[in-house]
């Protein structure tokens, strides 16, 4: 995980956040992120057992962690 990202914030894309991340992009959607774009740190399905920064729309909160976790994964573990 980033440690300059908090697992319960969300983080407007600005010209940095674009030139780091924008390689990969939103690993849940596959689009790539835009200025302006609301991006969360989230849990996901990934083999690595680590967080993606994804597009807010991706994710679900889970008041029981505190954290967002991508949202088909989120519904495929209730």
């Amino acid at each position: 995980m980033d440690e300059k990202f908090k697992m319960d914030a969300k983080y407007i894309v600005d010209v940095g956040m674009l030139n780091a991340y924008n390689e990969r992009g939103c690993e849940a959607c596959n689009q790539k992120f835009n200025l302006g774009d609301t991006v969360v740190m989230a849990c996901g399905p990934w083999p690595d057992g680590c967080t993606r920064l994804i597009h807010e729309s991706e994710a679900v909160f889970d008041k029981k962690t505190g954290t967002y976790v991508e949202k088909n994964y989120f519904h495929s573990t209730r």
